[in-house]
């Protein structure tokens, strides 16, 4: 799976605002019926059937990981991360498969199976992809890290951490899923976003906007938010911590 970089390993971003982690396999196949042209939908169904004849992984690489590859050639880069999903989706991969499928494909790849977690893994297992995304630098990847999958799993720990990091790679927590949820009366969270607050103040630099908006998220005496299911997630956006 592993080949050069392209062009096509950086997508422009959905006009429609589809995000793939948060919008149902069904839903996202309809959206990507509207909007690919005829040779893109016919590649689109022969790779899905290709998928869905032989699951899983076979042998050195599957058939259904070489159209991984070529996703965003055939359909375009804006439509990649959601056509990696699917054929993910339908080659039922499990935490082994989507494992391969991270560690050894292009950042493109790797966001995508971060993108597939939760329509795909039901409990914690594929946790180590995610704490292992985290510690790029790759924003793409971080955005992708800390998507609804992490919100359900993710030790207050380490998502904690996540938050932090993304402020320090400004990415912006809209990202982070569950974040209201979450960040709602975590003191230790609160304690961390001051301290780096604190630093970034006596070193002379601006403190991110968003860290004063997660800051106010944390604070106890506000209404906690209520309780919602992501469309197209399996549970809800996390679970207590």
């Amino acid at each position: 799976m592993t080949h050069q970089h392209t062009a096509w390993d950086t997508p422009a971003a959905d006009p429609k605002g589809t995000t793939p982690a948060m919008t149902s396999p069904a839903d996202l196949h309809g959206h990507l019926t509207a909007h690919l042209g005829g040779a893109a939908r016919a590649w689109l169904d022969q790779a899905l059937d290709e998928a869905a004849a032989q699951p899983g992984i076979h042998g050195p690489i599957s058939v259904w990981e070489l159209r991984l590859a070529e996703a965003g050639r055939r359909c375009g880069p804006e439509h990649a991360d959601a056509v990696r999903v699917l054929i993910l989706h339908a080659a039922r991969a499990g935490t082994d498969a989507l494992t391969r499928v991270y560690s050894q494909g292009t950042a493109a790849e790797r966001r995508s199976v971060l993108h597939a977690l939760p329509h795909l893994v039901d409990g914690p297992d594929a946790l180590p992809l995610v704490e292992d995304a985290l510690r790029t630098n790759d924003t793409r990847i971080l955005a992708a890290a800390v998507g609804p999958y992490a919100a359900r799993h993710l030790a207050p720990h380490h998502w904690r951490h996540a938050v932090l990091k993304c402020l320090f790679t400004c990415v912006p927590v809209d990202e982070v899923a569950g974040l209201e949820r979450r960040a709602h009366a975590d003191a230790e969270l609160a304690r961390m976003l001051g301290d780096y607050a604190a630093e970034r103040t006596a070193a002379g630099r601006p403190v991110p906007e968003d860290l004063h908006r997660v800051l106010t998220l944390t604070d106890p005496t506000a209404t906690p938010p209520a309780q919602s299911a992501q469309h197209g997630a399996r549970g809800t956006d996390g679970k207590e911590s």
